[in-house]
């Protein structure tokens, strides 16, 4: 299990937050700067302790004009060769010393554990105590293979797709992780989805799918 080190970052998740979201395609926001708040998610381990495995979600505004986005990341203690395209930011943690902060759809080991998790191989993890399931995340995948490789991802207006190669199928399946996170059942035909919570900015849970499985 990964240990949470309750320390400092310096500049913080939410500050580097604020000036990459804009950059993104799926951005819902308007002409201000992004003022993003924690609103939930959870965490996955990684099989060989090297990565920090984290699903965050942030609110951007007030009342009901608030948009939540998922944001999948990863934790590294040096930089991951060809993605560089990926860096959200570097940050000084007060243990681990200097993190290199990627967008986890674009890290290999995220997408092996969201496909593990899916595949029901892998617990998510609470977002901030130690070894701690989070039991109101929901996964399922049928049928499931043992393992998947990323093959590609690109970006949608409210989503980013990671097409993955399953061992022994023959047609890829599709990973669509939702950015912008709506309650409610999510109707879209599937294979299988990640359901999780999250804090709306007056404080009430909201459910809603994280991801989908998309066989082609």
């Amino acid at each position: 299990m990964a240990v949470i080190h309750h320390t400092t970052m310096q500049p913080t998740k939410l500050e580097l937050l604020a000036s990459w979201l804009p950059t993104r395609a799926w951005y819902a926001g308007g002409a201000g700067e992004p003022r993003p708040a924690r609103a939930g998610g959870f965490r996955l381990d990684d099989p060989a302790g090297e990565v920090g495995i984290e699903f965050m979600v942030v609110t951007d505004g007030t009342g009901p004009d608030a948009v939540a986005y998922l944001v999948p990341m990863t934790y590294r203690g040096a930089p991951l060769e060809g993605a560089e395209h990926a860096l959200i930011g570097t940050s000084e943690h007060g243990v681990l010393g200097t993190r290199w902060i990627y967008d986890g759809t674009h890290d290999p080991v995220l997408v092996a554990q969201l496909y593990a998790l899916l595949a029901g191989r892998a617990e998510a993890q609470h977002q901030s105590v130690d070894d701690t399931a989070d039991p109101t995340v929901s996964a399922s995948l049928a049928p499931a293979g043992t393992d998947a490789e990323p093959v590609r991802v690109t970006e949608g207006a409210d989503h980013t797709d990671v097409e993955v190669r399953e061992t022994g199928a023959a047609a890829p399946l599709t990973l669509r992780v939702r950015r912008v996170l709506r309650p409610g059942t999510d109707g879209t035909p599937a294979r299988g989805r990640v359901t999780a919570e999250w804090r709306l900015p007056d404080g009430t849970a909201a459910r809603g799918t994280f991801t989908v499985a998309l066989a082609e």
